[in-house]
């Protein structure tokens, strides 16, 4: 820590990998609801999917704004704004895939 402010790894990270998770199960549970022919649990886990991936990319853009670095100040902080944003690129068009098949 040379003077930098570092992300706390147990508040919006952690938050972060919980959603990612839990919208991995949903879209699980919904795949296999279509195999069933259950059209209800079907539209309402990726409905549910749809969400958590929303509600994913406003928590990581809260995170960018709010960080208190830069990609500039250091390695760090260039490792936290490429690897986020990369996931914030794989996140947002699924979602918006996902959105458009319901």
């Amino acid at each position: 820590r040379t003077g930098v402010l570092t992300v706390h790894p147990l508040e919006i990270p952690l938050l972060n990998t919980l959603i990612l998770l839990t919208s991995g199960l949903t879209v699980t549970w919904s795949h296999h609801s279509l195999m069933e022919d259950n059209l209800y649990q079907a539209l309402q886990s990726l409905l549910l999917t749809v969400i958590l991936g929303f509600y994913f990319s406003m928590l990581q853009m809260y995170e960018y704004i709010e960080a208190p670095f830069s990609i500039s100040d250091s390695v760090y902080g260039t490792t936290f704004f490429m690897t986020a944003g990369l996931q914030g690129l794989g996140v947002i068009p699924v979602s918006t895939f996902l959105m458009s098949c319901l």
